[in-house]
């Protein structure tokens, strides 16, 4: 076993116990702790895992890209203290995995949103390699860290900055993701347009918040689509809360709007929709198009576009399928770490 294989050989068996139908059980765990977690969406979330982050073709190729990286047991690992996010199910994997293949010693904070799924995901791990327990620790306070990595809002991320400025540190902010249509958009592709909305009810920072979209284009197709395929929504109660008080809001202040009985379309010129509601603006040229998505890019984590034919864009359906290298804020997790 060569020093690469040897380091991803647990994730590459935590990949392969993610396919099988232990993945059902946790899911319903989970949902049993946090309301917004459905099993199905847990089960795509950790599927996705398996799939784009735990195949060992793909972990050699992230790995090999990094020449600092030491594929032998790091001579004095640092304690890299980790707040994880918990807005959708297993948000922080990313950061788990980046932290202990690089060679470190994770010191996580959980959040309680998400901790069912974590420790789960933790204890397989040490499950399949027990040498890994020495090299992680569950805490609620991080001072013996010796950097940091944090996810958080615009406010929080102030705070940890300000916690965290004497040592090494990496802090991410809100973003959110910008979808893009031109008007002939199948309805395959509206369909998976609306699924990089929706999923996880729109609380990631890669679910479509906001469109732009031509002048005058009719969004009747759209809705009609989401409401046939996605019913389910109007019967999750924290969901269809969202919707029905933002509803009152906008028919309160007569603000015009598009509703299908779950979801909202709504022009507006910012970028962060509320849950159940979908902004949108339309450009007037292809130079108009690119201001608006230069405008908003500095928040934005992805695009999504007819084919992925806007430049760095992805093609609608993507979003919540990152790869090893889409980094949250597109900052280097795996940089970062291999430079400590």
């Amino acid at each position: 076993m060569n020093s690469i294989t040897k380091r991803i050989h647990p994730f590459v068996e935590l990949g392969k116990l993610l396919h099988t139908p232990i993945r059902e059980e946790i899911a319903y765990r989970a949902h049993s702790t946090n309301p917004w977690f459905t099993p199905s969406a847990v089960e795509g979330s950790l599927l996705a895992i398996a799939q784009q982050y735990l195949d060992e073709k793909k972990l050699t190729q992230w790995l090999t890209q990094y020449p600092n990286l030491s594929l032998e047991e790091v001579d004095i690992p640092k304690k890299v203290g980790v707040v994880m996010a918990g807005n959708i199910p297993a948000v922080g994997f990313h950061d788990l995995l980046a932290v202990l293949i690089s060679g470190h010693h994770l010191l996580a904070k959980l959040s309680t949103d998400d901790r069912t799924l974590m420790l789960f995901i933790i204890q397989k791990l040490i499950d399949i390699e027990p040498t890994l327990a020495s090299r992680i620790s569950v805490a609620e306070r991080l001072n013996d860290a010796d950097a940091f990595i944090a996810t958080g809002s615009d406010n929080t991320a102030r705070y940890f900055e300000y916690y965290f400025s004497k040592k090494p540190h990496l802090i991410r902010r809100n973003r959110t993701s910008l979808g893009i249509l031109n008007g002939t958009e199948s309805a395959e592709e509206l369909l998976a347009l609306a699924a990089d909305v929706l999923l996880y009810f729109g609380l990631g920072c890669r679910n479509v918040s906001k469109v732009l979209v031509p002048a005058g284009y009719d969004f009747i197709p759209f809705l009609r689509l989401v409401e046939t395929h996605f019913e389910e929504y109007r019967h999750h109660y924290k969901y269809f809360n969202n919707y029905e008080y933002n509803k009152s809001i906008y028919l309160i202040n007569g603000d015009a709007h598009l509703d299908n009985g779950f979801l909202i379309v709504k022009e507006s010129e910012g970028l962060v929709s509320p849950i159940s509601v979908l902004f949108f603006e339309e450009y007037k040229s292809q130079n108009h198009l690119s201001e608006l998505v230069e405008l908003h890019r500095p928040k934005l984590q992805c695009i999504v576009s007819q084919g992925g034919n806007f430049e760095g864009s992805l093609p609608f359906g993507q979003a919540q399928a990152p790869s090893l290298f889409d980094y949250a804020d597109g900052i280097d997790t795996m940089t970062f770490l291999t430079n400590l």
